[in-house]
C-alpha cells in the first residue's frame, strides 16, 4: 500500500483518504484513492520496473503525445498523469516509481468482449487515437519495452529454445513445435515488411486488450483509451493484431478445451468497422494489404512465446500447473489455424470495411 510520503508527494493526506486496490491488471500495482471529504477519486500506480526498465520513457512519451493532441485535437480525452506538488510526473522513492492519474467518472472496463458492440466501441477508440496521432513526429519517442513486438527476435528465441530444451520437454512438444515451424512464413513476411518504407511506423498503443478502453457504465459506448505504458512507435499490425487475437474468440489463451477456440465473424467485422472507420483513410496501400496478416502475426508471436517459455522451463510467464504454457501455446496454435481457415470470408469483411472508410 502507498505510504504517507507517497500520498503527500501528490498533495494528499492519508487521514482524508480511503485507499483500496483497483483494476485487473497484472503488471503495475494500482490503487483507487477516494477523498472522504467530497468523494473525488484518483488512481495511483507503482510502475513495475522489472517490465519497464526506464519509467521516465513512459512519462515522456505520454507527455509528448498529450502536448500534440492538446494543439491538434483539444477536445480529445487523453489520460495524462497528475503532477506531484513539485511538478514532476513521477514520484521516486526507494527506487520505486509512482504516478497519479485522473479517475474517469461513470466509466467501466470489461475483461472480454461479450457482444459485437463492445468490440466495435473499443476498436473505434484505439483507431481514433492512432488517427489523431498520425501526424506526430516520431523521432523523439523511445520504446518503453524495446523489441516488444519484434517477431524476428521472438522467432530466434523460439529456435534457440528448441535447441536448448530439456529432452522431456522437447519430446512432449515435438508435434506442436513442428506445427509452429510449418507457419514460419509469418515470421518471414514480417521480416520483409518491416523494412518496407510503405509499411510505416505509427504511434501505437501495443496492448489493445478490451480492458484498456474505458466504456460508459450505462451505454457501453467508448470513452477513451487507458493504460498508455506501451505507447511507442510501432506497426499497424501490432494494435490491430492484438484486437483480433483477443476480441474474436469467446475464450482467452487460458482455455484448455480447444473446441471452444473459434472465430466469431460478427466480432471480427465489428472491430474492423470500428478501427478502420477511424484510421482506414490514413493507411498506405501496403498497410491495407496486410490487415488480415495482423491477426496471424500477433497470434503466431504469442503462441511461440508461450511455447518458448515452456521449452525454457517456464521462466517468464507465471504458471499454475506444469503444462500451463504448453496449453497456452496449443490454444494459440488452434486460434491461428481457425483464423487461417476463414481467411477468405474475413478478407471480404476487411475489403468491405475499407471501402466504407474510404468513402467517409
Amino acid at each position: 500500500m502507498p505510504n504517507k510520503q507517497i500520498l503527500q508527494a501528490f498533495g494528499l493526506e492519508p487521514e482524508g483518504l480511503n485507499v483500496r486496490r483497483f483494476g485487473s491488471g497484472h503488471i503495475n500495482n494500482t490503487f483507487l484513492l477516494e477523498k472522504k471529504e467530497d468523494g473525488s477519486k484518483y488512481v495511483l500506480q507503482k510502475i513495475n520496473v522489472n517490465v519497464f526498465r526506464e519509467p521516465g520513457i513512459i512519462a515522456t512519451n505520454q507527455r509528448m503525445a498529450a502536448d500534440y493532441l492538446a494543439i491538434h485535437h483539444p477536445g480529445y480525452l487523453f489520460i495524462t498523469p497528475i503532477p506531484t506538488v513539485n511538478g514532476d510526473e513521477l514520484f521516486v522513492i526507494d527506487n520505486e516509481y509512482w504516478r497519479m492519474i485522473p479517475f474517469i467518472a461513470d466509466s467501466v472496463t470489461v475483461d472480454q468482449a461479450d457482444n459485437p458492440k463492445q468490440a466495435y466501441e473499443a476498436a473505434k477508440q484505439f483507431g481514433r487515437m492512432a488517427n489523431y496521432l498520425s501526424g506526430i513526429d516520431l523521432k523523439p519517442f523511445k520504446a518503453s519495452i524495446p523489441n516488444f513486438h519484434n517477431l524476428t527476435l521472438r522467432y530466434a528465441a523460439f529456435q534457440e529454445a528448441i535447441r536448448n530444451a530439456a529432452d522431456d520437454r522437447r519430446n512432449a512438444a515435438e508435434e506442436m513445435i513442428d506445427e509452429f515451424l510449418r507457419y514460419s512464413d509469418i515470421a518471414v513476411t514480417y521480416e520483409q515488411l518491416k523494412t518496407n518504407p510503405e509499411f510505416r511506423d505509427h504511434l501505437m498503443h501495443h496492448d489493445t486488450k478490451i480492458n484498456n478502453v474505458l466504456l460508459n457504465k450505462d451505454t457501453f459506448e467508448g470513452i477513451c483509451v487507458c493504460d498508455l505504458d506501451t505507447l511507442m512507435p510501432g506497426k499497424i499490425i501490432s494494435d490491430l493484431g492484438d484486437m483480433v487475437r483477443t476480441y474474436v474468440c469467446p475464450v482467452s489463451e487460458e482455455e484448455k478445451d480447444f473446441t471452444q477456440v473459434v472465430i466469431r465473424e460478427e466480432y471480427f467485422e465489428a472491430l474492423m468497422q470500428g478501427y478502420l472507420g477511424e484510421i482506414g483513410g490514413t493507411l498506405t496501400k501496403v498497410e491495407k494489404e496486410q490487415l488480415f496478416f495482423a491477426g496471424k502475426f500477433m497470434i503466431y508471436m504469442q503462441g511461440i512465446r508461450f511455447l518458448t517459455d515452456y521449452l525454457n522451463g517456464d521462466v517468464y510467464y507465471p504458471i499454475k500447473y506444469p503444462t500451463h504454457n504448453f496449453d497456452r501455446a496449443k490454444n494459440q496454435l488452434t486460434l491461428l489455424q481457425r483464423l487461417i481457415e476463414k481467411q477468405e470470408v474475413l478478407q471480404q469483411i476487411i475489403n468491405k470495411c475499407l471501402q466504407v472508410s474510404e468513402q467517409v
